[in-house]
């Protein structure tokens, strides 16, 4: 199993779960259950990146939060979408051979 090419799989497929969500509704849904998906993934990816501490360094955990106003969730989810992002180019990208 390529736990690298997993990661990646499983962010982009979070991305298009937030993006189905945020479809359907305007501001009826939870961010929550994204952001603590993508906590699990950056804790997953820490370690199967141990050796980087440089770039890794730089993404946080986001806070499990749930706003109530709709442009709020939209800015919300607008911040996840970057990470998942900037996580996804970062793994494509990680030339490790490390193993979870």
């Amino acid at each position: 199993m390529d736990t690298r090419e997993t990661l990646v799989q499983m962010l982009r497929q979070l991305l298009r779960e937030m993006e189905i969500v945020s479809s359907q509704g305007s501001g009826y849904y939870t961010c929550v259950p994204f952001a603590r998906r993508y906590n699990k993934l950056l804790a997953q990816t820490r370690r199967f990146c141990a050796e980087d501490t440089g770039l890794l360094g730089t993404f946080d955990n986001i806070e499990a939060d749930d706003p109530k106003d709709p442009s709020d969730k939209s800015k919300v989810l607008l911040g996840i979408r970057v990470e998942i992002s900037q996580l996804i180019t970062f793994l494509e990208c990680f030339k490790g051979e490390a193993a979870i």
